[in-house]
């Protein structure tokens, strides 16, 4: 059988050969680079989708290297993904321009003085090391408007905001000829970012991992659909496989946003433990926290979101609260205390049993959607 095709509105619209991309995933754990790194988004881009880097934790001189890095490993389009805080993680001591990183532990002691004492007596009850790295001042912690000039400097094809919204950037991206594409998980905000310009709108349920909202897939989507119109939607939650695909396509989606299956390939920047978490998940093996960021995000259920309930704390707005946790679980891994380690997953998790490579991935994702659309159902449906 002949390679087979399936193409969207999506395709001609970012000029790629299938409808999927890659989520920008950025990285949860200070000094490591996960996530979705540059393997990732080349393996999926030449596979004929399109990957998107999670820039989110790069500094802005390791995401421009990224990008140059990107552009000389394929001509195929790509995407950056950043986080648009609506406050910067600015202290007395980390004004912008003030230094180009400080140790964490110093960074810690400006936490508000409960969570900094939380963090100690967890620190000593657990016997865990000293945290002795330094905080560079990352994309998403202090320099997100930095970030932003970079990626339209360098002309990245598809801008993707995994948070917030990027409207006021949409004149500035268009004028170098870049998409923009923004991301809700709810019906409010998914008219407020189609009605600002952008080009793509994903709308992600309950699900998915990373951020994510309260309204599962199936209801939101096409309640997306009819307020966005006629900013196309792509679905995101719970989409790990050709089934999630065509389903997506059948609610009127023109393509997927996938996380947590590329985040399990060859490719995908999770730490061998986290990868491991996924593969061994069941249905119910994920839980929403505000533990990670201060915001609800999906996560490998361990044990570190028990120790945040039975803090009793409230979140630090983010991103702040990506400090503290930070700091926890860079302290988990160096302390082999990988129970309470777990990474960025969404309800999918239950799906993947297999590291395979991402191209693999797209591709039985392609086949089986295709399969699904052009034979099965047709057998399947009778309509009279």
């Amino acid at each position: 059988m002949g390679k087979r095709t399936l193409r969207t509105k999506l395709c001609d619209l970012l000029g790629i050969e299938y409808p999927i991309l890659s989520a920008g995933m950025g990285p949860t754990l200070i000094g490591e680079k996960t996530g979705a790194p540059v393997e990732l988004v080349v393996a999926v881009s030449e596979a004929g989708g399109l990957g998107v880097l999670g820039g989110s934790g790069f500094t802005v001189d390791e995401l421009r290297d990224a990008i140059r890095e990107i552009k000389s490993l394929t001509d195929k389009p790509y995407g950056v993904d950043l986080l648009l805080p609506k406050r910067l993680a600015t202290r007395e001591g980390m004004e912008p321009g003030s230094a180009t990183e400080l140790p964490l532990s110093q960074v810690l002691e400006m936490l508000p003085k409960p969570h900094l004492e939380w963090f100690k007596k967890v620190k000593e009850e657990l016997q865990l090391p000293d945290t002795d790295v330094m905080l560079k001042l990352n994309t998403t912690t202090m320099l997100p408007k930095e970030s932003i000039q970079v990626c339209i400097e360098e002309r990245v094809p598809l801008f993707c905001a995994g948070l917030g919204n990027p409207g006021f950037m949409v004149e500035d991206a268009h004028a170098v000829g870049m998409k923009v594409l923004g991301i809700t998980g709810n019906v409010k905000n998914g008219r407020r970012i189609a009605e600002s310009g952008v080009d793509l709108l994903v709308a992600q349920g309950h699900e998915g991992g990373g951020h994510t909202g309260r309204i599962g897939t199936m209801a939101l989507l096409p309640q997306v659909i009819d307020v966005a119109s006629p900013v196309p939607v792509l679905a995101a939650g719970g989409i790990g496989d050709g089934r999630g695909l065509a389903a997506s396509l059948a609610m009127g989606c023109i393509g997927v946003w996938v996380g947590t299956r590329f985040l399990a390939t060859d490719e995908g920047g999770a730490l061998d433990v986290n990868k491991e978490r996924i593969l061994t998940s069941v249905d119910e093996g994920t839980r929403v926290s505000t533990a990670y960021t201060g915001k609800t995000l999906r996560a490998s259920l361990n044990k570190f979101h028990r120790l945040w309930d039975e803090s009793g704390l409230d979140p630090i707005p983010f991103p702040n609260q990506v400090l503290l946790s930070s700091a926890l679980l860079w302290s988990f891994i160096k302390a082999d205390k990988l129970d309470y380690v777990g990474g960025l997953a969404g309800q999918v998790s239950g799906l993947i049993h297999e590291i395979k490579p991402a191209r693999q991935v797209l591709e039985e994702m392609v086949e089986e959607a295709v399969d699904i659309l052009t034979r099965k159902l047709p057998e399947e449906v009778v309509i009279k």
